[in-house]
């Protein structure tokens, strides 16, 4: 099976693509290896991945849709997983381009080489940002995510849309995944556990938004590949009990259906601190600040779904993934 997954070099994709290749599987990757956090720890996670002759790299935007189409005329994919993205909700307020430049155009770029070069089964990333506004807990794949309170959770609800007009007029099967504030080994340093993992060896001060009330599910990077990894054989079909009078948002009379993807446990985000502060052994210097523009105050993933359809359910507590994290990074820091 030759499998293509776009941002081969971010965290997800990295973590994918290493599994995918140790399980034999030909995994072409692309990801342009941008600025937006550290490239230096791109170049590291590719270098990993290329020292396996079942992995071919491409540095190519997404949004080229030249080169996409070259890739998969040489290619045929099987399996396309479009993890590429412009990630971060803080940052969209800075730079809105590039968001629409990655995740709606780049998003068009996959559809319609997907559309021309028809594929098994597409995979794609969204988040669990779109749930936006919705105050209904644990956030399920069958509610209205009408109500996005950024311009992040805005693209990514618009790619949901156009997978679902490609897979309805060109009978793509597409499975959407909402994640849910993924951590591990390897991860990104704009992520809040990254940030205050450094900042806490540092001795520096970390903020802590809303003055600390606010609830994440933490999920734990190798329960989110597992997952993935499952849904590749799970391909969508359309659902023949779909009711176009009380259209149900998770499924689709389309080969498309949506996945949480979540640890279902949420954690307070003092508790988060503490349990970071007793791996590293030092107290965190904390500033309290108010809720940011575009911030949520909970996240909590209903993972119901995902346990009926591939029988899931993640692992890793969140002791256990921040000391493998806090390991890595105190390896990884002192290279």
């Amino acid at each position: 099976m030759n499998i293509l997954i776009t941002g081969s070099a971010g965290f997800i994709g990295y973590h994918l693509s290493k599994r995918l290749i140790n399980e034999q599987y030909k995994i072409i990757g692309v990801d342009n290896l941008n600025n937006y956090y550290d490239v230096g720890l791109k170049k590291a996670r590719l270098n990993n991945l290329l020292k396996y002759d079942n992995f071919k790299f491409y540095q190519y935007n997404i949004e080229d849709n030249n080169n996409i189409q070259e890739l998969f005329d040489k290619y045929q994919f099987d399996t396309v997983i479009h993890l590429a993205a412009q990630a971060g909700v803080r940052y969209s307020l800075k730079n809105p381009w590039s968001y629409i430049n990655s995740n709606i155009v780049g998003l068009l770029s996959i559809l319609e080489s997907c559309r021309s070069h028809p594929v098994k089964h597409l995979i794609f990333a969204s988040s669990s940002s779109v749930y936006g506004a919705n105050r209904k807990i644990p956030f399920s794949e069958h509610d209205n995510v009408d109500h996005p309170v950024s311009l992040y959770a805005a693209t990514k609800k618009s790619g949901e849309l156009m997978a679902h007009t490609y897979s309805h007029l060109f009978n793509i099967p597409v499975t959407n995944l909402r994640f849910f504030t993924v951590y591990g080994p390897w991860g990104r340093p704009d992520m809040a556990y990254y940030k205050f993992t450094e900042s806490i060896y540092e001795g520096k001060e970390i903020e802590v938004y809303n003055n600390g009330n606010m609830r994440r599910d933490f999920t734990y990077i190798d329960d989110v590949v597992e997952a993935i990894i499952k849904l590749i054989y799970k391909i969508p079909v359309p659902n023949k009990n779909w009711n176009d009078k009380n259209p149900d948002p998770s499924s689709s009379f389309a080969p498309y259906k949506v996945y949480n993807i979540g640890n279902n446990k949420p954690v307070n985000l003092l508790d988060f601190i503490a349990v970071l502060e007793r791996i590293i052994g030092k107290k965190a210097k904390k500033k309290f600040l108010p809720m940011q523009p575009g911030d949520v105050i909970e996240t909590y993933a209903d993972i119901t779904e995902l346990e009926k359809e591939v029988g899931y359910r993640p692992k890793t507590s969140i002791v256990e993934g921040l000391r493998k994290f806090v390991e890595w990074y105190d390896w990884y820091s002192r290279r």
